[in-house]
């Protein structure tokens, strides 16, 4: 089963998928990085938004808010829980608005759903082009080199009289430029068990090679992967924020 046919299947069960992620810290994080290296807009579009969470708490900031996903259930609850947005079915890889934003962001590690490098660095101009000047691009991202191909997380929720478990984690061989999301979700319903297996290519890259990427279009900073505060990142870890300004 594909990757979109399997969230496309388990679209009712996407926001229990992410029950543990704190919404609110990511999106107030990027908020106040937008404060202090933006250009003080309002308008704001999350790519790979899935069903808004973000979107609504860009909303709730005072935003005029919109998203773009390539997954139309996720879409169409999106639209349900930000009925003030705007939103539509497009790639990140080749977007394209109407008018120019104050804010792009992508969360999640979402930027890695590009189809290889050429296609992230399709995004990075996309991103560009989109934006006001000053606007900024805000992403969190993995680096390769650090991935630990033996770890991942898992979390259980309970709904409508089911027992959910849900288990990620990244693989890279050591080479080239892709690497893997692994998803399992298992669902125990009295004694009737259902379990999804997914791996779904995504885009590796280093820091250093995406830091070359964004080079010609933008100014970067580069943060801890802490939503909490606002750290630079350490140059060891292997996770971080990228707050992009538009030059």
């Amino acid at each position: 089963m594909s990757a979109n046919a399997l969230y496309t299947d388990l679209s009712d069960y996407y926001d229990l998928m992410c029950a543990d992620i704190d919404y609110q810290a990511q999106s107030s994080s990027i908020h106040r990085l937008h404060q202090i290296f933006g250009n003080k807009g309002n308008t704001h579009l999350d790519l790979a938004c899935g069903t808004g969470p973000h979107v609504r708490h860009f909303i709730n900031y005072g935003y005029q808010s919109s998203g773009l996903d390539i997954n139309q259930p996720m879409l169409d609850r999106a639209t349900i829980r930000c009925p003030e947005a705007q939103f539509s079915l497009q790639n990140m890889s080749e977007f394209v608005v109407t008018e120019q934003l104050d804010l792009i962001t992508c969360f999640l590690y979402s930027i890695h759903y590009c189809d290889g490098i050429d296609k992230l660095k399709e995004c990075i101009v996309s991103a560009h082009k989109a934006l006001k000047d000053g606007g900024i691009f805000c992403f969190n991202v993995v680096d390769k080199n650090k991935i630990d191909s033996d770890s991942s997380v898992e979390h259980t929720a309970e709904n409508e009289n089911s027992l959910f478990t849900f288990r990620s984690g990244w693989s890279y061989s050591g080479s080239g430029e892709k690497q893997s999301l692994k998803l399992s979700i298992t669902k125990v319903t009295a004694d009737d068990t259902l379990v999804w297996h997914d791996e779904h290519p995504m885009v590796a890259l280093g820091f250093a090679e995406l830091k070359e990427a964004l080079k010609p279009y933008f100014e970067i900073h580069v943060f801890a992967h802490d939503y909490e505060k606002i750290t630079a990142w350490d140059e060891r870890s292997g996770n971080a924020i990228f707050a992009c300004v538009k030059i």
